[in-house]
């Protein structure tokens, strides 16, 4: 082999390298998620639900986003101060939030709501009840 073919062995091994390691990289930052199995969430807190489920639109922070759609804000969010508001558009959805309860259970859904309106700056202390939910199908 003359240095002409090494030069092009050695950069093809170092992206392969390279690619590898970034592609660790990508799994261990999604170590930490949750699948759930089938049409179901699985998934059982607020906190976890709305990880799972809630944060790819929302964001982390509950800050909402806008790009390909708008994701409103749910923090500080006065329209959650009803809980039947939040109850309803997770159950039913509205414009372009998909209606997911039929992907949860009623302790699911009461779970996620109490968790958006306790946290990201919510103040909103009257827990929504499973027999709410319940009603509210």
């Amino acid at each position: 082999m003359t240095i002409q073919t090494k030069r092009p062995l050695g950069l093809i091994a170092a992206t392969a390298f390279f690619t590898a390691f970034a592609a660790a990289g990508a799994l261990a930052d999604s170590a930490g998620a949750t699948f759930s199995d089938g049409e179901k969430f699985t998934e059982k807190t607020g906190e976890a639900i709305y990880s799972n489920l809630c944060q790819a639109c929302h964001m982390s922070e509950g800050q909402g986003a806008v790009g390909a759609g708008k994701y409103p804000a749910l923090a500080k969010n006065e329209n959650l101060e009803s809980s039947g508001y939040p109850v309803y558009i997770v159950l039913h959805g509205q414009k372009g939030m998909p209606p997911v309860g039929e992907m949860l259970s009623d302790e699911q859904v009461a779970a996620v709501v109490n968790y958006v309106r306790t946290h990201f700056g919510n103040d909103y202390k009257d827990e929504v009840t499973v027999e709410e939910v319940t009603g509210a199908r």
